[in-house]
C-alpha cells in the first residue's frame, strides 16, 4: 500500500504500538493534537490505547494508509474482567515508574494528572457498566477523518463484541469534544448520562 489516498482496516499487531501512541497523543486533547500539554508523550496512550492491544488485541482495529498507522479502534467486550487484568498485568510496572503526585489538584500539570490516573484508575459507573458491559476508544489522525473511516471502525469492532457475546457497548466522551459528540450521536448511540461536574465525560451506549 503506497497510496496515502488508500486505507485499510486491518486487525492490530504487535509492531503497531509505536504508532497507536503517537495516534493517541495526537488526538489526546478532546480530540485535538496533546503534544504541547505533556513532556512525556506516552502517558495518554499508557491509559486510553496501548493496554487494549496489548492485552486484548482480538478487540483491536487500526486504519492504515500509505504514510503507516493513522487510527485506531480499541476496547474491551467485558469492561470489569480488563479492569482486573489491568491491576494484575498492567499497572504495577506503570505506577513502579511514574509516581503519584501529591501536591494539590489544582497545581498538577498534564503530566501529573495522568500519573495520578495511572494509580487511581477512572471506572466506569456500574448503572452503565451493568447493561453495557463492552467499551471502546476510538481515534483518528486528521489525514483520515471526513472519509467514513470512523464509522467503518466501530461498525468492525461491534460486530466482533457481538460475536463475543456482549449486549451492550458504552463510551466516555468529554463534554468539550463537540466533533465527537456529534459523530457519536450520528452513528446510533445513546447519551445515557450528561456531565456531571467535576467529572467532564458524558456516556453514551449502544445495545447489541
Amino acid at each position: 500500500m503506497n497510496d496515502r489516498n488508500d486505507a485499510a482496516i486491518r486487525p492490530v499487531r504487535p509492531a503497531d504500538l509505536d504508532a497507536i501512541y503517537h495516534v493517541a497523543l495526537k488526538t489526546g486533547a478532546n480530540g485535538t493534537d496533546a503534544t504541547a500539554l505533556h513532556r512525556d508523550p506516552k502517558l495518554i496512550g499508557h491509559i486510553f490505547a496501548a493496554p487494549y492491544a496489548w492485552l486484548e488485541p482480538e478487540s483491536a482495529f487500526v486504519v492504515e494508509d500509505g504514510e503507516g498507522v493513522g487510527g485506531y479502534i480499541v476496547g474491551t467486550a467485558d469492561t470489569r474482567a480488563f479492569e482486573a487484568r489491568l491491576e494484575a498485568e498492567w499497572w504495577p510496572d506503570l505506577r513502579a515508574r511514574y509516581t503519584a503526585p501529591v501536591t494539590p489538584p489544582e497545581t498538577w500539570t498534564a503530566d501529573e494528572l495522568r500519573s495520578w490516573s495511572i494509580h487511581n484508575p477512572g471506572r466506569a459507573p456500574a448503572r452503565i457498566v451493568d447493561p453495557y458491559p463492552a467499551h471502546l476508544h476510538i481515534n483518528l489522525l486528521p489525514r483520515l477523518q471526513g472519509r467514513g473511516l470512523g464509522r467503518r471502525l466501530i461498525d468492525r469492532w461491534l460486530a466482533r463484541m457481538r460475536e463475543r457475546g456482549a449486549p451492550g457497548a458504552h463510551l466516555g466522551v468529554g463534554a468539550a469534544n463537540a466533533r465527537g459528540i456529534a459523530f457519536y450521536r450520528a452513528y446510533g448511540f445513546r447519551e445515557l448520562e450528561s456531565a456531571r461536574p467535576p467529572r467532564q465525560t458524558i456516556w453514551f451506549g449502544i445495545a447489541l
